[in-house]
């Protein structure tokens, strides 16, 4: 999607996205190697019952599934943060992740107009309808100056 195509009030939707336990596993090994993300006979044993991602993990599931929806081919090119992160509940091997992205605000920078500026909030759910990720990113786009 184009900078021009995203307008507030617009819910982008994606997936779903299954990820398996190798995966998370994986992941877990490279970026995060706590015992319940890389240990599943550990993991059996604690507070969550069995594996689960890594949060960090679940927020690169997200940006997979808003590239492939949104943006890829747009004018995308940098995001300068977050205004909030959180993983309501764990994420599951096997769980099939769906995207939910509600575009709050879409403007042109005032001070550098070949700027556009999209904040949105990204939600993932899994197959039960759990919210598992909740996150509200500002994302820049390079535009031609009008």
């Amino acid at each position: 999607m184009k900078f021009a195509d995203f307008h507030a009030g617009q819910v982008i939707e994606a997936g779903p996205y299954v990820l398996t336990e190798a995966e998370l596993v994986r992941f877990a090994k490279d970026y995060d190697p706590q015992w319940f993300h890389t240990d599943a006979e550990a993991a059996a044993d604690s507070a969550f019952g069995g594996l689960i991602a890594s949060g960090w993990h679940t927020c690169a599931i997200a940006m997979r599934l808003v590239v492939e929806a949104a943006l890829k081919g747009s004018e995308s090119f940098a995001s300068p943060g977050l205004e909030h992160v959180r993983w309501p509940h764990p994420v599951r091997p096997g769980d099939a992740l769906r995207l939910v992205a509600d575009v709050i605000e879409v403007r042109r920078s005032e001070k550098r107009p070949t700027l556009g500026i999209l904040r949105w909030q990204w939600r993932l759910f899994n197959q039960r309808e759990l919210m598992v990720l909740d996150v509200e990113v500002t994302s820049l786009f390079r535009l031609e100056a009008t």
